[in-house]
């Protein structure tokens, strides 16, 4: 690889050049071409066209319609910037259209597809690229030179680490990388391995091992080690997406030294083999692994300050590298032939991933009806009823985003799905006459609760009106209420009013409130049959009890915010589930709302006395608590950053107020049965 550069004669040869495709990518390679001497920004193209208005309006250009449009207007290149499975098509359109064509990796979905880009491309008189853009990065640029001057010897061995998290799915049609087995390869491996291309040369085979951990639920494989058997040398390929912190990692070995480059700190760590002692090796080595990344992440975030570096500056250095031979009249850096080498080996892989994936459906498939459709079952909540429900005789069925880990009781089947994801949505609804919604986002971004949770039950109320369900069980949340406002006022009832700033109670409380409020709307509406149930804090069998709603453990030491008296809203988990199996046949109104609170009065001291004596109890006056949430949000509003302490959400959670809920014993029939005080002695003794 040769590092690019613009010469006098090319320097006024200047191409126009269209986007196709108007994600997230997109605005890196804009703003890649305003820092490229010789072409310019024409438009976008998309077939989402108010994705590419939107893109054009932001850097000032056009929106196009098509291909040909684009090329009518005067564009002589494009970059083709789609999902993969479209490279090909687009690219062959473009290419059609007389345009120089830069195509994102990987090159396509097949050597036939490369084959016939390369076809086009001769035929048409047009360079192609692909965009194996980390071999522009400036510390693999760096890392080419070293090997080049000989200072590691000969390389012998190449390992690439590197660990992912993709965005919060936040419902709609499934990413490409959850639909297909072989996708996450496609996706990370694809730079792993023109890296050990580039150091290693040709690859002749590739032994690969994959799994799922769950760190993406929704993968079919989140970890993948690869044996990579390359002309010069053996590499290794790691990509996980549960390993933690997440890391990008190349590691070079050579007869006369070691080279590690790490892209995400953006430094590199040499160890050379010397003629020395080995005790002074030890030294010099260590020495060279610690003070020159140092040095170097200091340098580099200078340069980002100064705006000399950016994000993504592999795709900056590759473009202009492009353009410059282009202007030249001089091959791409990267062929089409270095991208169809790259594209067989990925192929190879991923398509293996495909041949050997058995979905759980697929392999396991649901019978056309059941009684109970349960959503959430493999949550601890939703197990509790599950369980419950099989052993009543129910053919029950669980919607989860993962396979059961453990045989499954008799008449209990799953369907694996994201709430999110409309069709998995029908598909697990489609034959349950009785469906308990109980799925939601428990933790996570905006995004994942949003999908899980409001787009999930948005899609769980339309297949219930599509498919003719009779009760919809809503398991909603009693932090649905408004709590600050209810401070010292009358008991909270189901008549209660909302939250009025959910926002400010976090992201749980907002998406269960939305979510909750579009099943009461669909009631009224008369679209779908609907009990509403607002537990208080479950506790119980696998859900602890001593939470930091009762004290927060710091070493030794239960610390307690306020004087310990605040009542808890609790309820055991057996209690709900007892709840639920008892609102699927209640005569009720649809869209009724039902609290589930134990009329016990257990305060945090109560708790505390109960479940951990032992533990050294420090309690913080409320007065305090509150100054220091206030004291909070100045500081961080000073940084522009909303505090996760304010004092509206600690007056939301240490609100001096008490429950009523005899509308459940009332309408349901429903009385606690758990002997409370000697499961608080069975969590005691769990917990020790």
């Amino acid at each position: 690889m040769t590092n690019g550069g613009l010469s006098a004669n090319g320097a006024d040869r200047v191409f126009r050049v269209l986007l196709i495709g108007a994600g997230a990518i997109s605005e890196h390679h804009a703003l890649a071409l305003g820092r490229t001497p010789n072409a310019r920004l024409a438009g976008f193209l998309d077939v989402d066209r108010d994705r590419a208005s939107a893109r054009a309006k932001q850097f000032g250009v056009r929106s196009y319609e098509t291909v040909a449009e684009a090329a009518a207007d005067g564009v002589t290149a494009a970059h083709v910037l789609v999902p993969p499975a479209y490279h090909a098509s687009q690219a062959l359109d473009a290419i059609e259209a007389g345009m120089h064509v830069l195509i994102e990796k990987p090159l396509a979905n097949s050597e036939e597809d490369c084959q016939a880009i390369a076809g086009a491309a001769k035929s048409r008189g047009v360079q192609v690229t692909v965009g194996h853009s980390l071999l522009f990065d400036p510390e693999i640029q760096r890392a080419c030179d070293i090997v080049r001057s000989g200072a590691l010897g000969s390389i012998i061995g190449v390992d690439v680490i590197r660990s992912s998290q993709y965005p919060s799915f936040s419902g709609g049609a499934l990413p490409a990388y959850y639909e297909h087995a072989g996708e996450a390869f496609r996706d990370l491996g694809v730079h792993a391995l023109y890296l050990i291309q580039e150091f290693l040369g040709e690859i002749h085979n590739i032994s690969t091992v994959h799994r799922a951990l769950g760190g993406e639920p929704l993968l079919p494989y989140d970890e993948w080690n690869s044996v990579v058997e390359c002309e010069r040398g053996m590499a290794n390929i790691r990509l996980s997406w549960n390993a933690r912190p997440m890391q990008s990692l190349l590691l070079l070995h050579g007869t006369a030294g070691m080279l590690r480059v790490d892209l995400f700190h953006m430094f590199l760590a040499f160890r050379r083999h010397r003629g020395l002692p080995q005790a002074a090796l030890r030294i010099i080595n260590t020495m060279t692994d610690s003070v020159r990344p140092l040095f170097e992440m200091a340098a580099n975030t200078l340069r980002f300050l100064a705006k000399r570096r950016r994000q993504y500056q592999g795709i900056h250095g590759f473009i202009q590298d492009f353009y410059g031979r282009l202007a030249r009249a001089e091959a791409p850096a990267v062929s089409v032939d270095d991208g169809a080498a790259v594209v067989r080996w990925t192929e190879f892989v991923a398509r293996g991933a495909e041949r050997t994936y058995v979905g759980w459906n697929r392999s396991h498939p649901c019978s056309p009806t059941c009684d109970v459709l349960v959503t959430g079952g493999a949550g601890k909540v939703g197990r509790a009823i599950v369980a419950e429900l099989a052993r009543a005789g129910k053919r029950v069925r669980v919607l989860s985003r993962r396979p059961p880990s453990a045989p499954l009781p008799d008449h209990v089947e799953y369907y694996v799905g994201d709430l999110g994801d409309p069709r998995a949505v029908d598909a697990a609804v489609c034959g349950a006459p009785v469906v308990i919604h109980a799925g939601a986002a428990m933790s996570g971004d905006a995004a994942r609760n949003r999908g899980s949770t409001v787009v999930g039950t948005q899609n769980i109320l339309a297949a219930a009106k599509q498919f003719g369900c009779k009760r919809l069980v809503h398991v909603s949340s009693l932090s649905v209420v408004n709590w600050a406002g209810s401070d010292r006022g009358a008991p909270v009832d189901e008549d209660a009013a909302d939250e009025p700033h959910a926002a400010l109670r976090g992201l749980y409380t907002q998406s269960k409130l939305e979510a909750e409020r579009l099943v009461r709307a669909a009631a009224a509406a008369g679209e779908v049959d609907a009990v509403i149930l607002r537990p208080g804090q479950i506790w119980g069998g696998d859900i602890p009890l001593m939470t930091p709603a009762v004290a927060r453990r710091i070493g030794s030491i239960n610390l307690v915010l306020g004087d310990g008296h605040l009542q808890l809203p609790l309820v055991h988990v057996d209690d709900v589930v007892r709840a639920v199996l008892d609102s699927i046949s209640a005569q009720v109104s649809s869209g009724t709302i039902v609290q589930l609170v134990s009329p016990s009065r257990f305060t945090q001291n109560d708790v505390i006395k109960v479940c951990d004596p032992r533990r050294v109890t420090l309690r913080v006056p409320r007065a305090l608590v509150f100054g220091l949430g206030w004291f909070s949000e100045r500081l961080l509003g000073l940084l522009g950053r909303a505090s996760p302490f304010s004092v509206y959400r600690l007056k939301s959670a240490l609100p001096r107020m008490q429950f009523r809920s005899d509308r459940a014993q009332r309408l349901l029939g429903w009385t606690v049965r758990a002997d409370e005080r000697q499961a608080m002695a069975a969590e005691a003794m769990r917990v020790r």
